[in-house]
């Protein structure tokens, strides 16, 4: 597929979403970060609704710091400061919950969601993930899930367009 920044979010957007849901055991989300080999995932609530989003970076931030959970007044920092890289899957492997902990996903997740209509160009995208320091969007309808857009589908776009021979000119 041939996309460019005036393509929409929905031509790039990847449908099938892992979500985590509010009330889960952190060691529950941990298994469920490790299984399916991902760093993050949006957080619905019993009803379904998008609530906030986790990622590793909560979950080593609670275990390290279990005094101060996320508040919406924060969360702008959390997406600040997350990992910078990619976790190696024996780094994965590593990473577990010490013991059983009293506390869920709501108690870690960041309540800030950044999200765009799938209609959005990838252009609003980009723009909105820059603005945010964030590495993934959220595609919703009616405050549901639809997809999610992440910065590895954002550079795809741009090998698309721009030729493996083209970036190495421009670097």
């Amino acid at each position: 597929m041939n996309t460019n920044i005036e393509s929409t979010v929905s031509e790039i957007m990847q449908r099938n979403v892992l979500t985590v849901e509010d009330d889960w055991p952190l060691n529950r989300l941990a298994r469920f970060f490790i299984d399916h080999q991902i760093s993050g995932a949006p957080v619905t609530d019993s009803e379904g609704n998008l609530v906030g989003v986790v990622s590793l970076t909560d979950i080593v931030r609670y275990d390290s710091m279990p005094e101060s959970p996320a508040t919406e007044h924060s969360t702008h920092e959390f997406y600040l400061h997350t990992l910078e890289r990619q976790v190696t899957q024996e780094e994965m492997t590593n990473f577990h919950m010490e013991h059983e902990s009293p506390a869920t996903v709501r108690d870690i997740m960041t309540p800030m969601i950044f999200e765009v209509n799938e209609n959005a160009s990838i252009q609003e995208a980009a723009d909105t993930m820059i603005k945010g320091h964030i590495h993934r969007l959220f595609v919703t309808r009616e405050k549901r899930v639809f997809g999610i857009v992440t910065a590895l589908d954002m550079l795809k776009v741009l090998r698309n367009n721009y030729g493996a021979s083209d970036l190495a000119r421009q670097a």
